[in-house]
């Protein structure tokens, strides 16, 4: 089940929250009754993060041994395309 919160309960209720988190469940805190922030674990994050960071390394990499530049319009057509199968 999601679970949304308003920001006061990160503070009244960590121990709820940091039980949540930690069973993996992300919290969404809203404030004024807008979305405002998740609160992840730090393992929940990292996996998210991680596969970036490997993938912009790898690309920097790539751009030391390479002349060819992309601009943006052809990057993120080549990303539609790997999407969307074409």
């Amino acid at each position: 089940m999601i679970q949304i919160r308003p920001v006061s309960d990160l503070r009244n209720k960590f121990p709820e929250i940091e039980m949540l988190v930690n069973e993996g469940q992300p919290v969404y805190l809203t404030k004024n009754g807008y979305g405002a922030m998740v609160v992840l674990s730090l393992e929940e994050y990292a996996s998210l993060v991680d596969n970036v960071e490997m993938k912009l390394d790898e690309a920097d990499k790539m751009a030391e041994t390479k002349e060819e530049r992309l601009s943006h319009e052809d990057v993120f057509r080549n990303v539609r395309g790997a999407i969307h199968g074409k």
